[in-house]
């Protein structure tokens, strides 16, 4: 490995070549390692130490590196960063989806991994919504929200009271027997949000559920989202790349840094859930949006510097 950090390329047994990328001694050297644990006690999840590589026959790619943080129970928190930086991944550790390659995450006390299995009494703590809502396009409103009631052999009368009392709860009442292409794309993601919180999840992981929403269906879900969030009194982790987004939503936004992403900082905002829209006109609001797109441009602009790209 060189000792400017750029990426290396090494031979392999077959004859060919490995490139390994963006390896964590210059990353150390330039954003010192930010740890966002709490005192013991005071977390409902909890990373500790991950890190993750991606190795295929032709390059090793370092992901995520030493993230150490804490999230309390009913906390809303916001991931932010770069295309590439790994939040998404992040995400999909928490859920359950992707295998650290080093460290443990732990729910309510329990280890979500137990060697390479998951643990079911953790993972029934977690609802997940993805940017596509990715509804069953032949099943009513009702049956894609009830759906996970029924892969748990949930008796009908049961869905079907439940799939009603969140249709409600997230604005769809009345259209229970709606087909998903009669919805609007805000419409698909309320189902989806629905579904998730089927089986009364304690925690809520959203991966840029509204990124491809125009700016006022957008701001509307957010809104939504967080008396949804109250309603319910769940724990949401939520990744966005928009740093208005993220400070709107969230109780604290973690940044992390570009390829390999780590911790870069961490973000309080202290205004008391919900939030009216009024609150992206205050200067506190637009001082911390501006910091974290300084952060952010710091990041871009050493990337350049390195002759690479951030995704």
């Amino acid at each position: 490995m060189s000792n400017d950090g750029a990426s290396d390329v090494r031979a392999t047994s077959g004859g060919g070549t490995r490139v390994l990328e963006a390896e964590e001694p210059r990353v150390q050297r330039e954003h010192p390692h930010v740890s966002g644990a709490l005192p013991d006690g005071e977390a409902e999840i909890e990373l500790h130490g991950i890190s993750k590589r991606f190795t295929t026959r032709t390059r090793d790619t370092l992901a995520l590196t030493n993230i150490d943080l804490g999230i309390r129970k009913q906390e809303f928190v916001t991931l932010l960063g770069q295309s590439g930086c790994g939040k998404t991944t992040l995400l999909r550790i928490l859920a359950g989806l992707i295998h650290p390659t080093e460290g443990e995450v732990t729910i309510a006390g329990r280890p979500l991994w137990r060697g390479d299995h998951r643990d079911d009494e953790a993972l029934r703590k977690l609802g997940i919504v993805f940017q596509d809502a990715h509804l069953f396009p032949w099943f009513t409103v009702e049956d894609n929200i009830a759906l996970p009631l029924k892969l748990r052999k949930v008796d009908k009368a049961e869905r079907r009271r439940r799939s009603h009392e969140l249709a409600e709860l997230v604005g769809l009442q009345g259209f229970e027997k709606a087909l998903p292409r009669e919805l609007s794309g805000g419409m698909r993601q309320r189902v989806a949000i629905a579904r998730a919180l089927s089986y009364r999840p304690e925690i809520l992981l959203m991966d840029e559920p509204f990124g491809a929403l125009d700016a006022m269906t957008r701001d509307k879900m957010n809104m939504e989202l967080q008396r949804i969030a109250e309603a319910t009194s769940a724990t949401v982790v939520f990744v966005t790349h928009s740093i208005a987004e993220a400070v709107f939503l969230a109780d604290r936004v973690v940044l992390l840094s570009a390829r390999p992403g780590r911790i870069r900082s961490i973000t309080t905002v202290d205004a008391r859930h919900p939030r009216s829209l009024d609150i992206t006109a205050q200067t506190n609001f637009q001082e911390k949006v501006l910091e974290l797109r300084r952060q952010l441009t710091e990041d871009e602009e050493r990337i350049a510097r390195q002759g690479g790209v951030s995704e």
